[in-house]
């Protein structure tokens, strides 16, 4: 067991819960070996703060994983920790309703680096580090023993210089028949566990579908940016929207929007599917002069194309000013985030500024973060990443 000093200044961070390890609060970084090594966080004079594992990923070095010196992390740690986890859903796991859902997540749940969803009888088991995935072969049986699905996927969301292909994120259990029709709040959609790093929907915007197709979609015209399979514009079309247009520049965005339409008894050309770049549409939809009553605008945080970088820190708000101009007098804007580099304050910063770029004045009827299923730390703000706000655009 390899021991890391807690640095003075940092000391009550860690002992207040703070679970994740990062570079200016640890002395010794440097002695360890291997991601996966279990740590004990020390002060200068190596009394026990708390214990966690070294394990990179974009976020820092690891994560805390207990602060009792007596506890061991093993089998029983990890079966404790998700057998608590799956107790918290038991009423999403009775749902006829929806069947696809967040079921473990993370420092939320107490493991740092992993997070478990769970889609129809199905597992996804996604590995944020080597570090947690050095601790695979109990946690799968850990999750075994609590729980009885038809089978288990993974992705590895570390470089491992692999890609993501055909069954290569198979664990076990019984291979699954794909697409995988799951349900979201009685809506159906196909997923597919082992097809690259996404698997079709996205599942933390849940409550935020349900709250478009229930509210506000009904003799509507909406306009679904960065729409991606197009979940969002199923919920507005069974909403009872006028037409929906979704727009994403991948080629893969049209036939997979199809599919999600016909799924759901969706006539697909009564609405329309472009693959183009968000940001030549609305030039676009400004020359042919469109405007929609609803825009949905939830970006990556980060995207590359062959003419444009984008940059949610950079860039949203001369995306809104955008969205604006091809929304209706008091019509709304629903833009999210999922960026942990801005909090709400600043997302609503934002939005201020693109409103009075424009000249526009506004107002904000809902706000949405992440749903129950996705339980996020109370001493790690960063856990509770995304932000959506309902926007009216007055006069």
């Amino acid at each position: 067991m390899q021991k890391v000093t807690v640095r003075d200044k940092f000391i009550t961070k860690y002992q207040k819960g703070y679970p994740q390890l990062f570079a200016d609060a640890l002395e010794g970084l440097n002695q360890l070996k291997y991601e996966g090594e279990t740590i004990d966080l020390v002060d200068k004079s190596g009394d026990f703060i708390a214990r966690g594992y070294y394990g990179r990923d974009n976020k820092g070095y690891g994560w805390v994983l207990t602060a009792n010196k007596e506890e061991q992390i093993n089998f029983a740690f990890f079966s404790g920790k998700i057998a608590e986890a799956f107790a918290k859903r038991a009423q999403l796991l009775a749902s006829q309703e929806t069947t696809a859902f967040r079921i473990f997540n993370g420092e939320g749940d107490g493991i740092g680096g992993l997070s478990i969803d769970y889609y129809a009888e199905y597992l996804l088991v996604t590995w944020y580090s080597e570090g947690i995935y050095h601790f695979k072969q109990e946690i799968i049986e850990a999750i075994q023993d609590v729980l009885q699905v038809a089978g288990i996927y993974e992705k590895k969301r570390f470089d491992t210089g692999g890609k993501y292909l055909g069954d290569d994120d198979f664990v076990t259990g019984q291979r699954a028949q794909f697409p995988l029709i799951v349900k979201e709040n009685g809506l159906q959609f196909a997923t597919y566990l082992n097809d690259g790093p996404m698997t079709g929907i996205f599942l933390d915007q849940r409550q935020v579908r349900q709250t478009i197709r229930d509210h506000y979609a009904a003799g509507k015209t909406v306009l679904n940016t960065f729409s991606y399979t197009g979940a969002f514009s199923v919920y507005a079309a069974m909403g009872g929207a006028a037409k929906t247009v979704s727009v994403d520049l991948a080629n893969r965005s049209q036939p997979k929007t199809i599919e999600q339409f016909q799924l759901n008894g969706i006539n697909e050309t009564k609405h329309e599917i472009r693959v183009m770049d968000v940001f030549n549409y609305f030039k676009y939809a400004v020359k042919k002069e469109l405007k929609f009553d609803l825009v949905i605008v939830d970006p990556p945080s980060f995207a590359r194309s062959k003419k444009r970088v984008f940059s949610v820190t950079k860039n949203y708000v001369e995306l809104l000013a955008d969205v604006i101009n091809v929304t209706e007098e008091n019509g709304v804007i629903v833009a999210s985030t999922n960026s942990s580099a801005i909090s709400v304050q600043k997302f609503k910063q934002f939005i201020k500024q693109a409103f009075a770029k424009q000249g526009i004045s506004y107002n904000i009827e809902r706000t949405f973060n992440l749903p129950e299923d996705f339980a996020y730390h109370p001493q790690y703000a960063d856990g509770n990443y995304l932000k959506v706000l309902f926007i009216r655009k007055l006069s």
